[in-house]
């Protein structure tokens, strides 16, 4: 029968429908598009394609001279500008602050017709150093508070532009969703002075049950209370509250995880939709014993509804340990 579990680090319940649950091959998306790799290498339509820069636009390129591999544009239509005070406004019920922050694109690769999963090792190195620059040179600005930094890939992600892109924005508040994660973090820290993803990771190791790869320094793991069909974490073994404190030379042990993941997910589902995101303890936030950051993988295979939307709680209809089989196989 179908059951109820939780999510120990955000202390959300989902429902594993198992009585309606599908076969995890039967998430395998049909496309009504061509797969990333069969479109044309070069849209002439493409802001992002070789040709069509727009250098107004350009923050960085690298390398700094000659073709490009990858560029840093800010968004043509940002939700935040990088100029003025951060101003904030209390009248009443009405709390304002003023639209300060950062709003960037990473075009990871020249080409139009790839993605992390299609990318060499090198590649998703150079994509992953990039989010490691950028983020830390945003946290320098003291009127900054948090740094996210996330991938929409297809329609169903939110993705309007098929050119493979990150965008990476900075904001001067700590979002409620990350400041909820961090309270149940430090909940479980003072109530048994473990950090809570280093138990989940843990335990994750010695069942692997959900474990879809890892290496010596990352493990990526299909979550056990799953809130959508092939929902996974990568975690570094090592603990450490920031992204932005990784050490470079763990940048490849990072890339060989992600490109696996999405090499995975591209060939078994058929080039799903996803978002990636990444967790991260806020910019003037010292390291500490309770909280862990992690990239979270969510590919866009079901739909929220109205349960969804008047509960806080997610239906999966999928079985975790059956997704991460399916994916190691």
């Amino acid at each position: 029968m179908s059951e109820l579990r939780q999510n120990i680090a955000t202390r959300e319940w989902v429902i594993i429908a198992s009585e309606r649950a599908r076969r995890p091959n039967a998430f395998t998306e049909t496309r009504q598009q061509p797969l990333t790799a069969e479109r044309p290498p070069h849209d002439p339509h493409c802001p992002f394609c070789v040709g069509n820069e727009e250098l107004d636009l350009e923050v960085e390129r690298y390398p700094a001279t000659g073709s490009w591999q990858l560029r840093i544009v800010r968004n043509k239509y940002p939700a935040l500008h990088d100029h003025g005070p951060v101003v904030r406004h209390f009248d009443g019920v009405r709390r304002t602050i003023s639209g300060y922050g950062y709003h960037e694109v990473l075009v990871e690769h020249p080409n139009h017709n790839t993605t992390l999963g299609l990318m060499t090792h090198d590649e998703v190195r150079s994509v992953l150093a990039v989010y490691l620059s950028r983020g830390r040179a945003m946290s320098t600005d003291p009127r900054i508070e948090q740094i996210v930094i996330f991938k929409n890939h297809g329609e169903r992600a939110g993705a309007s532009l098929q050119h493979p892109h990150s965008q990476i924005m900075a904001v001067p508040v700590v979002p409620s969703d990350i400041r909820h994660r961090i309270e149940e973090a430090r909940r479980f820290f003072d109530d048994t002075g473990q950090c809570v993803f280093c138990t989940m990771l843990a335990d994750e190791v010695a069942r692997n049950e959900r474990i879809v790869y890892a290496n010596d320094e990352f493990v990526a793991f299909v979550l056990y209370a799953a809130s959508s069909p092939f929902h996974l974490w990568i975690l570094p073994r090592k603990h450490r509250a920031s992204f932005f404190h990784l050490d470079e030379s763990e940048l490849g042990g990072l890339a060989d995880v992600v490109r696996e993941v999405f090499h995975r997910l591209y060939y078994r589902l058929n080039d799903p939709d996803f978002n990636l995101v990444l967790r991260s303890t806020p910019a003037k936030e010292p390291e500490n014993g309770y909280f862990h950051w992690y990239l979270a993988v969510v590919p866009r295979l079901s739909y929220m509804a109205g349960f969804e939307m008047g509960s806080g709680i997610f239906i999966n209809p999928s079985i975790p340990e059956a997704c991460a089989a399916f994916l190691r196989e």
